[in-house]
């Protein structure tokens, strides 16, 4: 069976399970209501359905938090979200915030000036779910947070993340069934860090093609050379591989040195089915 064809979804199932998950884990923790970032892209609105579905676009604050260089459509494309889930809007500039650090190191190049602003807005965010007394809500999906496409303790914060089992091809698949509007499915995925910035040109190479390799060296638990013999090129495998690799530190929470008989995060895990 084609890689493609194994990578979709029974999207009437996944949203089942998917908004249930999103109401028994913030059930678990007390909360009902929920914060999420809202960019204008095609997760953060994944995401903005899902929770509006799960939790009532009235309990839900989404936070539309552009900077000077961000493109003029984001913003509008997170209104037009917001308003057609029914959830509540902020839209605060993040310019005046972070232009007086950026201004303290001229030479910082474009990707540390990105990761400033990701960490900025999540500054405003977790600010939020404190008036808010919500939980925040993540929108990284399978794809980034196994590439390592993403800045740790920005964009892939959150306490709670239904998109990071799917990869962004499927993403794609269940945005279009739950009514996320075409204009965002057909949108060049990008972070909006910098005019003209796009996650596959700065990647180098496409969704769809890696996709597809992730899928058989996660899910299918192929070796290199399988997914060599299987027809992809030795030089974009070890790319992959090596950014599962050295981003592995971004998916998991710090590591503790051991030096008690149970120890936080390894021997002592959060109680997940304590109830409330």
């Amino acid at each position: 069976m084609p890689v493609a064809t194994q990578l979709e979804l029974n999207t009437d199932v996944t949203r089942q399970v998917l908004v249930k998950f999103l109401k028994e884990e913030l059930g678990r923790c007390g909360f009902t209501r929920a914060v999420l970032n809202l960019s204008g892209g095609l997760d953060s609105a994944l995401s903005c359905f899902l929770i509006a579905e799960a939790l009532g676009g009235d309990n839900v604050l989404t936070l539309i938090l552009p900077y000077r260089t961000s493109a003029p459509d984001s913003t509008e494309h997170a209104v037009e979200i917001a308003r057609l889930t029914g959830v509540n809007h902020r839209i605060i500039d993040i310019t005046p915030m972070v232009d007086p650090y950026l201004s303290l190191y001229p030479e910082m190049d474009g990707v540390r000036k990105g990761n400033v602003m990701a960490r900025m807005r999540m500054i405003v965010l977790y600010d939020h779910t404190v008036s808010w007394k919500g939980l925040a809500i993540g929108t990284s999906n399978k794809t980034e947070l196994l590439l390592g496409y993403g800045t740790i303790f920005g964009d892939m914060a959150s306490a709670v993340n239904p998109l990071g089992d799917l990869y962004k091809t499927q993403v794609r698949q269940l945005a279009r069934a739950v009514g996320v509007p075409e204009y965002i499915l057909q949108k060049a995925p990008s972070a909006d860090l910098w005019a003209g910035q796009t996650d596959e040109g700065e990647l180098g190479f496409t969704y769809a093609r890696v996709d597809q390799l992730l899928y058989l060296l996660v899910d299918e638990r192929y070796s290199r050379d399988e997914v060599i013999e299987a027809g992809f090129d030795a030089q974009f495998v070890d790319t992959v591989l090596r950014r599962i690799r050295t981003s592995q530190f971004k998916r998991m929470p710090p590591i503790i040195a051991k030096l008690s008989r149970r120890d936080v995060g390894h021997d002592f895990l959060y109680p997940r089915d304590w109830g409330t």
